[in-house]
């Protein structure tokens, strides 16, 4: 019997890996798709190789090209990542990996320098592209609207923008023989939910990576514990009650 075939957006970070186990769960034939788009925190790449190996995927495929021209970001240009400034963790707001206990739910007021203009829009297309050739219907991301940096590319709205658009756009689609699903199975989970769904399902954390500005220091690369990413998945480890492996 044929099985299902999904494509799946694999970043390497702890969403989208937990992502690709909860559709392996499933029962898929796995075709991840990763992104070199210029990134500064290309380690990530390692990670998603390494996952995609773990989780038995069919083919992984590595889209080269990049975003730095045309900018917009602090993860594809020059301008520095925010991270928790020294005044804040003298005072206590932030220790080691810890994050304080805001409501990380809450989007902040401003989008975050982080936000790179169309991201999701533009892996979700290529996604989408291979998932015609495919011929699969299910195309698999690893949004989330809880535990998350506030970018708009990650609502539940946008999810069903893209999958009206989805249907529209394609020749399977308009010709009937598929009806495309864009899923987002994590989209309503704390980063502790998250965390604990995986490792029920066989993820190994220690292979993922979150920080937006790594280190680099005698010769190894180790996260910043700083920034926006590292604050949430410390915060995510910590209400899991599980201890981060990558440190």
């Amino acid at each position: 019997m044929t099985m299902k075939r999904a494509v799946v957006l694999l970043s390497g970070g702890i969403d989208s890996v937990t992502t690709l186990a909860v559709a392996k769960s499933e029962g898929y034939e796995l075709y991840a798709l990763s992104f070199d788009y210029g990134q500064r925190h290309c380690v990530e790449l390692d990670c998603a190789l390494k996952n995609a190996q773990a989780f038995g995927v069919r083919k992984h495929l590595v889209m080269h090209f990049s975003l730095r021209d045309i900018g917009g970001s602090a993860l594809t240009g020059d301008n520095e990542v925010p991270r928790k400034s020294t005044e804040d963790r003298k005072h206590g707001k932030v220790k080691g990996h810890k994050q304080e206990s805001h409501k990380a739910k809450e989007a902040p007021s401003s989008i975050p320098i982080t936000y790179v203009p169309a991201r999701n829009t533009i892996f979700l297309s290529f996604a989408l592209a291979w998932a015609e050739t495919l011929e699969a219907g299910d195309i698999f991301i690893g949004a989330n609207a809880v535990d998350y940096s506030g970018y708009p590319d990650c609502r539940p709205e946008f999810i069903r923008a893209f999958e009206d658009m989805a249907n529209l756009a394609t020749k399977v689609s308009v010709e009937g023989k598929i009806t495309f699903r864009i899923r987002a199975p994590l989209i309503a989970l704390t980063k502790a939910g998250i965390i604990r769904k995986g490792t029920e399902l066989g993820v190994d954390y220690g292979l993922t990576w979150s920080c937006y500005d790594p280190v680099s220091a005698h010769g190894s690369v180790r996260p910043c514990l700083q920034c926006d990413s590292c604050r949430i998945r410390g915060k995510g480890f910590k209400e899991a009650e599980i201890k981060d492996p990558l440190l």
